[in-house]
């Protein structure tokens, strides 16, 4: 396990600790030369093996990412797994240069869990417990959903009241997003579950939505906005499964949203450049036709030819 590379930045001669972008004080202010590199990386290895009751909660974010893993049940389990979590920024903004941001975030979760129910007595401590055992009678349960807010995108999987469940689980979370101002903006999101798994007398349920609308970042952050009311209630893909009973699944789902825009801004006055006929209609909007010659400069007199009458 481990937790390591986070950031120390000075602002303002104050230290200040922040591991992921956006969360230092907005008090301190942030100059044009500054370059930033943050990257924060998560890594979780488990092995576990044994006869009771157990109640695991796992959770992670990282960027648009998130993840969520919770089991609880009582008999004998035989589980591994591990999770990897990064997240990665880096901005360079010279004064006198064109500014370069870029955000990176990964999760991936990889599980092969074998589990059996049984009711299950357990003696607790010395005192009463010790000679009342405590009775845990608990059906098997285990939910697994990742959200990527990148690409507007839930993968949800959930098995409950089961009697037994041999599953294999993989789920992989990605995000990326630069932004070279004028003039490329370009993020892409991916999101994958792949599912192997044997469920005895259960409930089963599968569900995958890809959000109608896809949300935009914030040009300066690169963060995302909450996604829209409309764009849940309207999805692209909406998929959603049931199953009672006992049962063989086998699952591989994908989806991956690229995004790119290269928008060039104009020069604020194309003077004598290219002249008032090539300028774009916006530009134009609100001068008369007269004002044609200024920006053609065709309304430029040399010395001598003055339109000032002379004088005696």
């Amino acid at each position: 396990m481990g937790l390591a590379a986070a950031n120390v930045n000075n602002w303002n001669g104050v230290p200040e600790f922040y591991p992921y972008p956006g969360t230092a004080p907005s008090s301190y202010p942030k100059y044009n030369s500054d370059t930033d590199v943050t990257n924060l990386t998560f890594s979780f290895e488990q092995s576990v093996q044994g006869n009771g009751y157990w109640m695991t909660y796992k959770y992670a974010k990282m960027g648009n990412l998130q993840f969520k893993d919770y089991v609880h049940g009582s008999g004998s389990i035989d589980n591994e797994n591990t999770l990897v979590a990064q997240a990665l920024h880096y901005s360079m903004h010279p004064y006198y240069a064109d500014w370069y941001d870029f955000n990176q975030s990964c999760i991936q979760f990889k599980e092969d869990n074998a589990m059996v129910y049984a009711p299950m007595n357990i003696a607790v401590g010395t005192g009463y417990y010790a000679a009342h055992p405590v009775a845990y009678d608990s059906l098997l349960k285990e939910k697994t959903w990742g959200k990527n807010l990148r690409s507007g995108t839930v993968m949800h999987q959930e098995i409950e009241y089961a009697h037994a469940i041999d599953k294999e689980l993989d789920l992989t979370l990605k995000e990326k997003w630069n932004h070279t101002y004028d003039p490329v903006w370009e993020e892409v999101g991916v999101t994958q579950m792949r599912i192997n798994e044997d469920v005895t007398d259960g409930k089963i349920h599968i569900a995958v939505i890809q959000a109608g609308s896809i949300p935009q970042s914030d040009p300066y952050t690169g963060q995302i906005g909450a996604i829209s009311t409309v764009g849940w209630k309207n999805p692209s893909i909406d998929i959603d499964e049931d199953y009672w009973g006992t049962y063989h699944v086998e699952k591989n789902m994908t989806l991956e949203v690229p995004y790119k825009r290269v928008q060039k801004n104009e020069d604020w006055l194309p003077c004598c450049s290219g002249g008032w006929e090539t300028m774009p209609l916006y530009a134009q909007k609100g001068f008369g036709a007269s004002t044609a010659g200024i920006f053609d400069c065709t309304c430029f007199k040399l010395p001598g030819q003055s339109a000032r009458p002379a004088t005696a």
